[in-house]
């Protein structure tokens, strides 16, 4: 059998011509901004615009990055939901500073967002949690996230115990599942730019919370 070739990722290239990114044009408050960007995708009809990758720190110092789906955001924050007992939950009780990074190829677009991470009420939860399909509320009991199993075939048997369990009735919300808020101090917003010559602006917050933007070299 011939020997597949190796791919010479060197010679893999874009070139961003899209657009550029001015002070001038750039909202005064970084949620707005982001909204806008969060609206141009999902006009440009890209699947799961929603999407970030979120990353958490574990207890040996090691960062640990995984998509999540943004579920809510307004100026207090980006919401999105998990199960606390989860890798990601465990490691968010022990340090909630976290990054979310959404990535928009098409738009030749990405943002960075540092901030801490807080559960939400247990009324936002459960109101996410019943508008939630029956299948994925009926998977929130079922499956311990993070944690070891033998087979698949062990993960389809709880998802047919707890089927039968609430049938006929409304599936309540488990305890060890909920909601977070990122609170924000970033934003980082990145457009491509041709011959590598990015756009780069970010926005802070100074000692009495108040949003100012900054440029950074691409």
């Amino acid at each position: 059998m011939k020997q597949e070739e190796e791919k010479d990722l060197r010679k893999i290239r874009s070139d961003y011509q899209r657009a550029i990114l001015l002070e001038s044009d750039a909202k005064i408050n970084p949620f707005d901004q982001f909204n806008s960007w969060l609206n141009d995708a999902e006009k440009e009809e890209i699947r799961d615009y929603n999407a970030f990758n979120l990353s958490t720190v574990n207890s040996d110092g090691y960062p640990r990055s995984r998509i999540v789906l943004l579920r809510g955001m307004d100026k207090s924050g980006l919401v999105f939901f998990t199960n606390y007992s989860s890798e990601k939950g465990q490691e968010l009780a022990v340090c909630n500073k976290v990054c979310a990074n959404f990535f928009w190829n098409m738009l030749e677009r990405q943002v960075r967002i540092y901030g801490v991470a807080n559960k939400v009420s247990v009324a936002e939860s459960d109101a996410y949690f019943k508008s939630r399909p029956r299948e994925s509320q009926i998977g929130a009991w079922a499956s311990e996230q993070s944690s070891e199993l033998r087979t698949r075939d062990e993960l389809d048997e709880k998802v047919e115990f707890y089927s039968k369990k609430f049938e006929g009735g409304e599936v309540p919300r488990p305890d060890n599942w909920g909601g977070y808020r990122i609170v924000p101090h970033y934003f980082e917003f990145w457009q491509g730019g041709p011959g590598r010559l990015h756009d780069r602006i970010v926005y802070k917050v100074d000692e009495d919370f108040v949003w100012f933007m900054l440029r950074l070299a691409p």
